[in-house]
């Protein structure tokens, strides 16, 4: 019987990843984290791909696909992003990366770039799949959609502290301004913006932690 495939979708930090990797491993299923993804991407412009005056050149990026190549490992249980061979997964949690990922992302070109690859990792079933249009472009048939939505201020707390966490210094204003800025790029970006798709279960968790928030998941799945 094939593993079902499911799509969760939802805004910055309202724990998406975190959420979907540990019911992955309750189902025995894979946990695809998408937006690592547009963040590798971004990382590789940050380092590879600006102009004097530090904004990315786009055409640059876009001719230097064929040297990206991205892939998740297995690094002691947990499963992390190489780019080219190098692991960047703290690297692509940065403040220069959050701030740039949404311009990033909206660019068809780098959607384009990753759209086959996410859709050919779950055409045999049994993955989860989070990010933003996973449910309404990337995954539309899923068997199970989510969209995951939390207050601004709850979100700002939570992105605060997974920097801390990391050993990256800022403060809570900064950080809700980025998160408000991201949302709008999101939201209204022409190619594949930020929303809900028109059968997904919505699950806003400013008030459940991540136990209750996935416990929550789990018994739809159970329905």
């Amino acid at each position: 019987m094939k593993k079902p495939v499911i799509a969760i979708d939802g805004f910055s930090s309202t724990g998406k990843s975190s959420i979907s990797k540990i019911i992955a491993e309750k189902l025995g299923i894979v946990h695809l984290d998408t937006g690592a993804l547009y963040r590798g991407i971004t990382w590789f412009a940050l380092q590879n791909c600006l102009n004097d005056d530090e904004t990315i050149n786009l055409e640059q990026l876009f001719s230097s696909f064929p040297l990206i190549e991205l892939e998740f490992k297995n690094d002691n249980g947990e499963l992390v992003l190489f780019l080219n061979h190098i692991n960047i997964s703290k690297e692509i949690r940065s403040h220069e990366v959050s701030q740039n990922v949404s311009f990033i992302a909206k660019q068809k070109e780098v959607r384009d770039f990753l759209l086959q690859s996410q859709r050919n990792l779950a055409e045999k079933g049994g993955i989860i799949m989070d990010g933003r249009d996973i449910g309404t472009v990337v995954l539309p048939n899923a068997d199970f959609k989510f969209f995951l939505t939390a207050s601004i201020e709850e979100r700002t707390r939570r992105r605060y502290q997974e920097l801390l966490s990391l050993g990256i210094e800022t403060d809570e204003k900064f950080v809700k301004d980025n998160l408000i800025e991201r949302d709008r790029i999101d939201s209204e970006r022409e190619i594949a913006p930020l929303k809900k798709a028109d059968d997904a279960i919505v699950i806003d968790n400013t008030k459940l932690n991540k136990k209750e928030t996935i416990e929550s998941i789990l018994a739809y799945l159970k329905k």
